[in-house]
């Protein structure tokens, strides 16, 4: 059985039925795959993406499984974006019960070539729009005594990458704000977890195939082989994989775990 075929299976253990989950980037890769974790468990969703077509796409998948799905389009570098957006989910799907920040972007530069303008965004999406969108459910899961924040890092936050300075900056915040966030809510039957992917079977990994062919003048297929390569274990990471992960740290035996930044990554250690 396929790892898309076992998420296409009800779920015989729906513990998150009738709560609400928000997924940023949930239209693709990691994050429709997380979603569709959730949905499987009984979350009624929000996803937020900033493709529209994508968004409707992945909707219509989530309620095939049965969900309730709101689909957002959304900017997460945006304040008033995420404003707008996560007050429309409360309005529609109530106060949120999970959070996966898992929307990001990934862009190669070495050092003495990243522009401001690349810090700027990187950061921009990759940690502040971490913060920005924790903001929004926070409050509310704190007077609820009740939630889980789930945030996709990467193993670029506990290690650094050859020109990838912006990026590795911006997952290594995201660890410590997860860290910070998780001994500061403690008391408060709330948790805060950092999942962190290695090279995942994923748009974003093609991308950094397109990086190394056109950095190092490989052919497409030496480039792969040089990314996969990098993983122990012999073979990509699957979204599926991390959604798993994602999953485990929203069930009720998990209320004692936070505070993690938990490597998915084959064997590759920081």
């Amino acid at each position: 059985m396929t790892d898309r075929e076992t998420l296409d299976m009800p779920n015989d253990d729906p513990y998150l039925r009738g709560k609400h989950a928000i997924v940023t980037g949930g239209s693709r890769g990691i994050g429709a795959a997380i979603a569709a974790e959730l949905a499987r468990a009984g979350a009624d969703l929000t996803i937020l993406a900033r493709s529209t077509a994508r968004l409707d796409q992945q909707a219509e998948r989530l309620r095939a499984l049965g969900a309730q799905v709101t689909a957002l389009e959304c900017d997460i570098a945006e304040e008033a974006s995420v404003r707008a957006c996560f007050a429309r989910a409360r309005d529609e799907r109530g106060d949120a019960y999970v959070l996966v920040n898992n929307a990001g972007m990934a862009e190669a530069a070495p050092f003495g070539a990243t522009s401001r303008e690349l810090w700027d965004r990187t950061l921009a999406v990759n940690l502040t729009g971490v913060f920005t969108c924790t903001q929004q459910v926070l409050p509310a899961m704190l007077r609820a005594r009740a939630g889980r924040v789930v945030n996709v890092a990467s193993t670029a936050g506990l290690r650094g990458y050859k020109t990838m300075s912006a990026y590795c900056a911006s997952k290594h915040g995201v660890v410590g704000l997860t860290r910070a966030l998780a001994a500061e809510t403690a008391k408060h039957g709330v948790t805060v977890n950092a999942v962190c992917p290695g090279y995942v079977a994923t748009d974003m990994t093609e991308h950094a195939v397109s990086n190394v062919v056109r950095a190092l003048g490989k052919s497409e297929e030496d480039a792969r082989a040089m990314i996969v390569g990098t993983v122990p274990r012999g073979s990509l990471i699957t979204p599926e994989e991390v959604a798993s992960a994602v999953l485990w740290l929203c069930r009720p035996e998990a209320g004692a775990v936070s505070g993690v930044a938990l490597p998915i990554a084959g064997g590759e250690m920081p």
